[in-house]
């Protein structure tokens, strides 16, 4: 023995001094530290606390949607890849295994191997170092106390000072669980015998093989049979199990998942894995768990991984066309206060709640909504970039049934081409988009603001004038947007229009007539029944929402998901509910924890002037009507608008019946080439709208149905009495006025009613 050996001995003395009370456990956890069996040699021991609190594991969380009635996973999150399973759903082998090899007396003592710590004090003292001589029942100590100290790591969202701080107890906490000298050794052994006065043995053994660390981020052995070997934990076989159980004595060295490893690939058999598999089946073999032909055969294979990866986040609900809504839940999880109160508090909900999450998302009807957009928008298009989106959400409950888009779903560092991580459905807040600018989409709150001052839809409104002052319009506090230089206004195929009624104006969606009517309202009024109905811009940092002129014919940078929600409050008797992605969360202990619920307005549009609106708005899917190339033509009653900004740089069509709503977008997510200069499957760009939407209503249709809307009070559906005079003649459109609609944010001169296209962050 060298010199120095002073505090190994030590150490051995302590371990060695608690024998004794240890010899008692060994026989029954009940009379182990009974203070006749303490004397001053273990005093120490004697004072360590006794109870250690079992805490729920890290498990992964999966989430799921429906699909023919039955909920289908699509996703999973983990910072431990772990399932925990029960006593029947892990196999035989696997319990025979881990006992022979870690703890042949496991079933005989009281928490501590009496024989095997002393064996180790040996070792300790010659060595100085602690040496084996852990039971199961300690081992699954040490890994609670480590899984401890991982919910102690640094808040991220915390100052610099305070992950300073957070740190430092991470790591004392670590060190302390793990560093090898006897007083941990010792406060193991107290705790395993308590363990043992609180738990059955098989409770003890489940446990166990449910906490340990496999490799990597795969923990319990249910991920690791499912990763390793491609089979559940009740069905690994013999060898699968030795190899299982001989990961656990080094699970960074030999992890089976790296076959380049030089020292243990696959090109030399795992030699390592393979050597320590066969001390384990030797172990099984003396400790008569197995039998010498069982053994022998065992042996003789290969070390064979079937490495079945459990894919992380929502990369893998791309298989189901369901990874941008996949990521619009997982945002709102990591943002609502409902589920933390902190970000770190959500993420680690998320990522190690073991959570079960039932989504509103049909995959059926996505999947029809997918192909309805790949039919005809490709993912990238040499002349343009090209987007395309669809989302539509229930009527009255603000469920979110599809959220689709042309380019599948990518947020890798490196994403593939045509790909992109942007959700173009929702606000940037939910998926880093900015919006985009709606068109005449926007038409539908003008309409309702005119009902709103008492206006008749079979009111006759001038629309000759194309050139409009912004002395014009009036704007009530608190918007006051109004300012700059004349705005010019034309219609979408340039027609000129002399008079007619807001009825066919709202189905021909003829901007000189809106124009005119916005110089009778507040345009305050009209981005105030925007707002009762939850309309918002996307990205209020990037682009205010605004009330000037050019806003009424649809400037405002506005998300898909927020149009389909505001339409289906016009649907619900003017009462807007906001969207909802999560039905029910059920967490790892088996209990429903709280979700976020759809609120409704608290300023809902009058219930006649929605049903007037509605009467309206249906003209537009009607024969004559812009849209009625999309009408499914099923009987099912439906309203809704078009919207095209300047030379077709963004396209929509928002539609609702009485169950269901749908925003589908078409258009640029940056740059500005006309879409009508393209053309899709044959179609044309300005058209393409229509074909994509009439498959997504033809299904939802199907699968929803829909009633009749409410009848409009007569008030407004009857002309007003014509003046007894002759009105004024409007002013003539000024020579060489602008031929746009709208001259941007600003309200200034343009040739379009846009003031840029929206801009998502760039994939």
């Amino acid at each position: 023995m060298r010199w120095g050996w002073a505090p190994a001995l030590a150490g051995f003395v302590a371990l060695s001094g608690v024998a004794g009370v240890l010899a008692a456990a060994a026989v029954t956890p009940a009379v182990a530290l009974t203070g006749s069996a303490a004397d001053s040699t273990i005093s120490v021991f004697d004072g360590l606390p006794e109870y250690i609190k079992v805490e729920p594991l890290a498990q992964a969380s999966t989430m799921y949607a429906l699909s023919n009635g039955q909920q289908v996973p699509i996703a999973s999150f983990y910072s431990q890849n772990r399932i925990e399973v029960g006593w029947d759903a892990i196999s035989q082998n696997l319990k025979d295994a881990a006992i022979a090899t870690e703890d042949p007396r496991f079933y005989e003592h009281g928490g501590v191997d009496v024989s095997g710590t002393l064996r180790g004090a040996v070792l300790t003292a010659l060595h100085k170092s602690v040496q084996g001589g852990s039971s199961i029942t300690q081992q699954y100590v040490k890994n609670i106390l480590v899984q401890r100290c991982e919910n102690k790591q640094p808040d991220t969202t915390a100052t610099a000072a305070v992950q300073k701080k957070q740190l430092a107890v991470y790591e004392a906490c670590y060190n302390d669980a793990t560093k090898v000298d006897p007083s941990r050794k010792l406060k193991e052994m107290r705790y395993a015998i308590g363990l043992e006065k609180e738990y059955s043995k098989n409770e003890i053994l489940q446990s166990y093989l449910n906490i340990s660390l496999f490799g990597g981020r795969v923990y319990g052995v249910q991920s690791a049979a499912e990763y390793y070997f491609g089979v559940s934990a009740k069905d690994v076989n013999l060898q699968q199990a030795a190899t299982l159980v001989a990961i656990l004595n080094n699970p960074d060295n030999l992890r089976i998942d790296h076959p380049d490893d030089k020292d243990n690939g696959a090109a030399n058999g795992y030699k390592q894995t393979l050597d320590r598999r066969n001390y384990v089946l030797d172990r099984m073999l003396a400790n008569g768990k197995i039998t010498k032909e069982e053994h022998d055969a065992a042996r003789a294979t290969k070390v064979e991984p079937k490495i079945t990866p459990m894919q992380n986040g929502c990369m893998t609900a791309q298989q189901y066309n369901a990874a941008f809504f996949c990521d619009y839940v997982e945002r709102v999880i990591e943002q609502d206060p409902i589920f933390g109160k902190t970000g770190d508090d959500r993420s680690n909900f998320l990522t190690r709640g073991g959570l079960k999450i039932y989504t509103t998302l049909n995959l059926d009807l996505q999947n029809q909504a997918q192909q309805a957009i790949s039919s005809y928008i490709p993912p990238t298009s040499p002349n343009l970039d090209l987007g395309s989106s669809n989302v539509s959400v229930e009527v009255g409950t603000g469920r979110v049934v599809t959220m689709v888009q042309n380019r599948p779903y990518d947020n890798t560092a490196a994403p593939a081409p045509g790909t992109t991580a942007v959700n173009y459905n929702t606000d940037y807040a939910y998926g880093a988009s900015e919006g985009f600018q709606t068109g005449s989409a926007y038409k539908a709150f003008d309409l309702l603001e005119w009902l709103q001052e008492g206006h008749s839809l079979y009111e006759t409104v001038s629309g000759t004038q194309h050139l409009f002052p912004q002395t014009a319009f009036h704007s009530s506090e608190p918007c006051n947007d109004i300012g700059g230089a004349p705005w010019p206004v034309a219609n979408d195929e340039g027609e000129s229009v002399t008079a007619t009624t807001v009825m066919n104006a709202t189905a021909q969606s003829i901007n000189t007539i809106f124009a005119k009517m916005a110089t009778q309202l507040d345009l305050c009024g009209i981005k105030q029944r925007a707002q009762d109905l939850l309309v918002h811009g996307a990205d209020e940092s990037a682009n205010r929402f605004m009330a000037n002129p050019s806003s009424v014919l649809g400037t405002n940078y506005i998300a898909p998901l927020t149009m389909a929600t505001a339409y289906a409050g016009i649907a619900n008797n003017g009462l807007a509910c906001s969207p909802v992605a999560i039905d029910k969360i059920i967490d790892g202990n088996g209990a429903e924890h709280a979700v976020p619920k759809s609120t409704c307005s608290s300023t809902p549009i009058d219930p006649q002037v929605a049903a007037a609106a509605i009467y309206a708005l249906q003209g537009v899917l009607r024969g004559g009507g812009t849209a009625a190339s999309a009408n499914p033509g099923d009987g099912v009653p439906i309203f809704g608008k078009t919207g095209t900004t300047d030379n077709s740089v963004e396209n929509w069509l928002v539609t609702s019946t009485t169950k269901v709503a749908q925003a589908t977008w078409v258009g640029n997510v940056e740059g500005g080439v006309a879409l009508r200069s393209q053309s899709f499957q044959g179609i044309g760009g300005g058209n393409v709208k229509f074909a994509i939407a009439k498959r997504i209503l033809t299904a939802l249709n199907a699968a929803y149905g829909g009633g009749a809307f409410p009848s409009p009070n007569g008030k407004y559906t009857t002309a007003p009495t014509p003046p007894k005079t002759a009105p004024k003649a409007p002013t003539a459109p000024a020579p060489g006025a602008g031929t746009g609609q709208t001259g941007g944010q600003g309200g200034g001169p343009g040739n379009g009613n846009q003031g840029g296209p929206g801009n998502p962050k760039k994939p």
